[in-house]
């Protein structure tokens, strides 16, 4: 009787153990054709983060936050980051969470989903085909418009007025081309700079992620392809997009120019044959020469005493800054003082001396943003 009781109450614990760890399976197949078991029917779900930057830190903490939720959305999380002091990986530290270097080693059934947030690697077929519900990615963007590593800068730079977060599932080979499983619009902000309306997309495109979760089952059937009718690229920002092509760019360009790049990349010009780096934009100016007999060329400078500004004309009027950086930082008065107005009684006339110039090659950058959108 005793050993009957002791075989049940062993069965028992068996039963109970099978309960906890056995989720319903089903079939996956592949991107190498192979078919699949998934781990689960349905979250929560075990997960994988691929991320970086602050960007990337949004969703982490909505995920992290969803681990102790109601919702049962997440039931374990860990991270895989790059090297270095990054974002995601100061996060992922304080908050405890697993972090695995890159490439990260991994074994089939491990995790049921990945989520990949700003993270600038190419995942291979071999890693995306571990997880059995795929690896989904947060981009900021209303995909297939501005596929690449800088949507959100080229989507103030040229002007949209509307853009949104898309959550694609990854696939090999190629950036930003996955199915759509969720996507949501986002009215951009008059005079919005790239950093702020980076911030307004991280926090929409973390509760779009979970919002794609929490149905992941339900979406995956009916996940939509991109197709290529309206797909362009936004390539990476760089020192040649910041240089000011006075005679091609408007006052709208440059404003645009400023607002999307300057947080990172001040943008630049040349006085006297010396980089000049403008600060401080404060827009289009309205402004009156004291001599109205002689038209501006693009380029020339004029300092306003009233605004305290530099007014630079371009290609339809002028624009101000406050400051310049040339061997240290000045303000418009202080460029006055010490070039400007010096400059200006030795040549009266316009030359080049008066003139901040176009760089040589600035031309075929302004031309080749342009070309991005036609």
């Amino acid at each position: 009787m005793w050993t009957t009781r002791r075989a049940a109450g062993a069965a028992l614990k068996i039963l109970h153990h099978l309960h906890q760890c056995c989720k319903p399976t089903a079939l996956r197949r592949g991107t190498d054709g192979l078919c699949r078991f998934m781990s689960s029917s349905g979250p929560p779900w075990r997960l994988l983060f691929f991320g970086t930057d602050n960007f990337a830190v949004e969703s982490l903490k909505l995920l992290t936050s969803s681990r102790s939720s109601s919702e049962d959305i997440v039931e374990s999380l860990e991270v895989v980051t790059l090297s270095g002091n990054v974002p995601v990986k100061t996060f992922a530290e304080q908050n405890h969470l697993p972090v695995h270097r890159w490439p990260p080693d991994i074994v089939d059934g491990q995790f049921d989903v990945g989520v990949v947030v700003s993270f600038g690697c190419l995942l291979h077929e071999r890693l995306i085909n571990k997880f059995p519900y795929g690896i989904l990615n947060v981009h900021p963007s209303l995909l297939p418009r501005w596929r690449g590593p800088a949507p959100i800068f080229h989507t103030v730079l040229h002007g949209d007025t509307v853009t949104g977060v898309t959550i694609i599932q990854i696939r090999p080979h190629r950036f930003d081309v996955g199915p759509i499983l969720n996507q949501e619009l986002h009215q951009v902000p008059d005079n919005c700079t790239a950093d702020e309306l980076g911030a307004v997309l991280a926090t929409k495109g973390g509760h779009l992620l979970i919002d794609t979760l929490r149905t992941l089952s339900e979406r995956l059937p009916h996940k939509r392809e991109q197709g290529e009718t309206g797909a362009i690229f936004a390539p990476k920002i760089n020192t040649s997009m910041s240089w000011v092509v006075w005679e091609e760019q408007t006052c709208d360009q440059i404003d645009r120019l400023y607002r999307a790049i300057a947080c990172r990349i001040p943008l630049r010009t040349t006085w006297m044959g010396k980089t000049v780096k403008l600060l401080d934009f404060v827009g289009k100016c309205h402004i009156s020469l004291s001599d109205e007999t002689r038209k501006p060329v693009p380029g020339s400078v004029t300092y306003q005493k009233e605004s305290n500004t530099l007014a630079v004309c371009c290609k339809d009027g002028w624009v101000g800054f406050k400051a310049v950086l040339l061997k240290k930082r000045l303000s418009a008065l202080d460029f006055y003082n010490g070039y400007l107005h010096q400059t200006v009684k030795k040549t009266p006339h316009e030359t080049a001396g008066g003139l901040f110039v176009s760089r040589q090659g600035g031309t075929e950058a302004h031309q080749k943003r342009e070309k991005l959108v036609l």
